[in-house]
């Protein structure tokens, strides 16, 4: 599993600069304009130079209305930053069909401008409480989009978290039909250390903390913290080694 951390800001990039080590990617969010905020272009160009240059760096677009033409340009705003894993929360997005066109966009507009950018589709888990697409669509929305990972975050920052609105078989057959779709799976939602067996257990690919990771455990007035980093990262391998281990005395 890739474990992504998300700094709010250029400060709190030098924090996760310090456990680089222990991360794979830094993800550039504004957590107080929601789940997937976006940042301004100068913050993403800022993280960028603060951090390793051979880290990849994502940048959040918002969680966006069912605009393609604005969401592709926002989402060129964030490659040209500096982004090389671009995330679109479709929280306005009501069909499959709306969040395919919002996705198409995405895709042309930043693969025209970098091909080898790496694009994120992005629901949620409580999709139910703000009536976007059903979860279980997004693998093929990003299918059918040509986007490159599919991902579930929660809409709503209430201390709810991903596996209490879908269970993690639930989030795993979400995990088991990206991968039949050749895509990425990536989840988070205020995800702790106590998740990341089932995490593990179900295959997951990427794993999107804030949270958890930051000065008591809060994503808006906490602060990441180098040495929360590493004690994380800790646990999520332990798991996978425990889960490659047992896979094949399983089968």
């Amino acid at each position: 599993m890739l474990l992504l951390i998300s700094p709010d800001g250029v400060e709190e990039a030098l924090d996760c600069a310090k456990a680089a080590q222990h991360l794979d990617i830094v993800d550039v969010k504004k957590p107080d304009e929601g789940s997937l905020g976006a940042n301004f272009p100068w913050v993403i160009r800022e993280i960028r130079a603060a951090i390793p240059a051979d880290k990849p760096l994502s940048a959040t677009v918002g969680d966006v209305p069912y605009k393609p033409g604005t969401v592709a340009q926002a989402a060129l705003g964030a490659v040209v930053s500096g982004a090389t894993y671009i995330k679109v929360g479709l929280y306005g997005c009501s069909t499959p069909e709306q969040a395919v066109d919002v996705m198409r966009g995405v895709v042309r507009a930043v693969k025209d401008h970098r091909p080898d950018a790496f694009v994120v589709a992005s629901g949620y888990a409580d999709a139910h409480r703000i009536g976007c697409v059903n979860p279980l669509a997004l693998p093929d929305i990003a299918r059918r989009s040509g986007s490159d990972a599919a991902m579930l975050d929660t809409a709503v920052k209430d201390g709810t978290r991903l596996f209490d609105h879908l269970a993690p078989d639930v989030c795993g057959e979400f995990v088991r039909r990206a991968h039949d779709a050749g895509l990425l799976a990536a989840l988070a939602g205020s995800v702790k250390t106590g998740d990341l067996g089932d995490l593990a257990r179900i295959g997951t690919d990427i794993v999107g903390v804030r949270g958890a990771v930051c000065e008591g455990g809060d994503r808006n007035a906490g602060r990441v913290q180098p040495h929360l980093v590493a004690a994380f990262r800790a646990e999520m391998d332990r798991h996978v080694r425990e889960h490659t281990v047992t896979v094949p005395a399983a089968s």
